[in-house]
């Protein structure tokens, strides 16, 4: 008789286990492909922490765009991120692209891990009272967000490790610096080696309704 444990282990390692029914309904878990060919229809969220000469931490949440990867919007703390900082991440993003609007021209994806800051009642709530849809990826698969994933390389790759951090005063003032470089020059090879702002101006021409 096989070892019900190992089993079980071996499921799990290929995704073959049953999700677990959350009652959440259209908030199902993303497990296909992250990149989208159309702007503003799916968001991915995440974090990251960056350490600092004197000890201090400074914690970071993001939201990027899956079609164009720009880095929209962000939140910084030196505590951890809150749900609430999670709810100003969503108002400060679709502020980034639709201006002060109280709900988003369409529905857009809103996808994260299942960290406790994204999963809380309060946040999802909010994010569909503004037109946005709770996406989260699978327990455990952190791959399963590659997009957030691999700009949290790539932040820490040629920005974090390059530069000075005394402390967190200095990591504040350098974020607005590495997010508007990322945005403006950084080439992604599935952008056609453009930034995301070279890509969204050729965009834009091309659909000046800008959505």
């Amino acid at each position: 008789m096989p070892n019900v444990k190992r089993v079980y282990r071996v499921m799990k390692l290929h995704g073959l286990l049953l999700q677990r029914h959350s009652g959440r309904g259209e908030e199902r878990r993303h497990d296909g492909r992250i990149a989208v060919d159309i702007r503003n229809t799916r968001w991915c969220s995440d974090g990251l922490e960056i350490g600092c000469d004197n000890g201090e931490k400074v914690r970071v949440a993001f939201a990027l765009d899956c079609c164009d990867r720009e880095a929209m919007s962000y939140v910084a703390t030196t505590s951890g991120i809150t749900a609430e900082d999670v709810r100003d991440l969503m108002v400060a993003t679709v502020e980034h692209r639709f201006g002060q609007v109280n709900h988003v021209p369409r529905q857009i994806e809103w996808l994260t891990d299942n960290g406790s800051c994204y999963t809380a009642h309060d946040t999802r709530r909010f994010a569909r009272d503004i037109g946005l849809i709770p996406r989260t990826t699978p327990v455990e698969s952190p791959q399963s967000n590659g997009m957030a994933e691999a700009f949290v390389r790539t932040l820490k790759r040629d920005y974090v490790r390059v530069s000075p951090k005394p402390h967190a005063r200095a990591v504040f003032e350098q974020l607005p610096i590495w997010m508007d470089h990322y945005n403006r020059v950084h080439p992604h090879r599935a952008l056609g080696y453009r930034s995301p702002r070279e890509f969204i101006d050729r965009s834009t021409r091309e659909d000046p309704s800008g959505l």
